[in-house]
């Protein structure tokens, strides 16, 4: 049965809900655990493993670089999967998606360095980076949309965050394991501690499948099926049709996901060599900053429900903005304690967008299309915030020296969101009255979650 019944009781649905938002966090939790790990050790390692023999900051330029082929990889993975997740359902789709992120991960970790094959180490590593961005592009809108879909209507920012909630725990066990394996490992860790980790993800792989083959459809692709208005090209639907949407949804996260990558990938790089912090501190606070991201991500997305998406989101885009030039003020201290804190509530001013993120951008677009829709908006935002923010941040630090140049360019990416935000169209009705096009966005506000 890959439906539930019409006839199903309440605590037969209520269990089908429960494990859909399990599947949905687990296996995201899973795949930003192999993303994130990626840029970990882009910031850590691969400088040494895949480019040696270059000035340090040349190895790290490079290394980023290889971190943006992922994001921008992203789309694609987007478009390939939206067409198949509006198209076939949702399930199938986070099935393969969790395979190849998982698997990709794992061949990094067995991957001979430039020591080893010479050119062919970070070709190589630039074509499972590939991989990994192309899966986990295809991932988010899956878990978003099988965890919302079975929401209620006046819950589905507390639902479509349990998915976000993946990323804090993705992110604790990502740099909890680095942390682990620099101890174990000490001086090996940049010859084989740092593989470990990879290596592992081909148990989480195991452990991800197990969860998610139990996962029924989501009622809302069921209803989509049943009231045959399938979109046969939804991808090129949604372009055609709510271009605006997808373009507003990708600029409206420039001031939560470029920020995001320099607070836990750049500001290892930031906090080593410029301020002189050590490695493992670093790690400890990032663990700590992702710890409360557990709390904090649902409980955003939760106050989005009562005081709408645009409300809550527009507060942290303004929190973003504030703390920008604060948050480097107090890593230059280089006191412990005001780190940590710098380092926390960079996260926690993350988060309050990060919560109601994923709803705000699914409710945009009509269920038969909104797989690929939200998908395209929330991964195109990787080749313009994401990917380039951290090779943004190491040019101006190395051409200037210092780190104002890099808090303007927060606060310059928090304007754009805030326009973006103003400018993103409202809610959308559920279905599509055509099997061709793409819903149109109207200008009223569809439930008591908008604002």
């Amino acid at each position: 049965m890959t439906a539930v019944e019409p006839s199903a009781t309440p605590q037969e649905v209520h269990r089908h809900r429960r494990r859909a938002v399990v599947a949905s966090t687990v296996g995201t939790a899973i795949e930003w655990y192999d993303f994130f790990l990626y840029g970990t050790a882009a910031a850590l390692v691969f400088p040494h493993v895949f480019f040696p023999g270059q000035d340090p900051y040349t190895g790290v330029l490079a290394s980023f670089g290889t971190q943006f082929v992922g994001f921008a990889a992203r789309p694609l993975g987007a478009a390939i999967f939206g067409h198949i997740g509006d198209r076939v359902g949702r399930k199938s789709t986070l099935v393969t998606t969790l395979v190849l992120m998982g698997l990709s991960t794992f061949l990094i970790g067995v991957l001979p360095g430039y020591a080893s094959i010479g050119l062919a180490a970070p070709i190589l590593l630039i074509l499972l980076r590939v991989i990994q961005g192309i899966g986990v592009g295809g991932e988010w809108g899956g878990s978003v949309l099988m965890s919302m879909e079975w929401g209620s209507e006046g819950r589905r920012g507390l639902m479509a965050s349990w998915p976000q909630f993946g990323v804090p725990l993705g992110l604790l066990a990502s740099t909890g394991m680095v942390k682990l394996m620099n101890g174990v490992a000490g001086g090996g860790f940049d010859s084989w501690g740092w593989r470990v980790p990879f290596l592992a993800s081909l148990v989480l792989i195991g452990i991800g499948l197990y969860v998610r083959l139990k996962v029924m459809e989501s009622p809302a692709f069921t209803e989509v099926k049943q009231e045959r208005v399938v979109v046969r090209q939804p991808v090129w639907s949604v372009l055609r049709h709510q271009w605006r949407t997808v373009l507003t949804a990708a600029f409206v996260r420039l001031s939560e996901q470029a920020p995001f990558y320099l607070f836990i990938t750049f500001v290892l790089t930031y906090g080593t060599e410029k301020v002189g912090l050590p490695k493992g501190d670093l790690l400890n606070y990032t663990l700590v900053a992702a710890a409360i991201g557990l709390i904090s991500v649902p409980l955003f997305g939760h106050l989005s429900d009562r005081f709408g998406r645009r409300l809550v989101y527009g507060i942290g885009i303004c929190c973003v903005g504030l703390f920008a030039f604060p948050y480097y003020a107090m890593l230059d201290s280089g006191s412990s304690w005001i780190v940590l804190l710098a380092i926390v509530l960079s996260l926690v001013f993350h988060d309050i967008q990060y919560g109601p993120q994923a709803a705000l951008i699914a409710e945009g677009f009509g269920t038969n299309v909104r797989y690929s829709g939200a998908g395209l908006g929330y991964q195109l935002a990787s080749v313009i915030a994401g990917g380039p923010a951290p090779l943004i941040a190491a040019a101006i630090l190395e051409n200037t020296g210092s780190s104002t140049g890099i808090s303007w360019y927060i606060v310059g990416c928090c304007v754009v969101a805030m326009g973006a935000l103003l400018l993103m169209p409202r809610q959308v009705p559920a279905l599509a009255a055509s099997q061709e096009a793409a819903p149109v966005p109207t200008d009223a506000a569809a439930s008591s979650g908008e604002s």
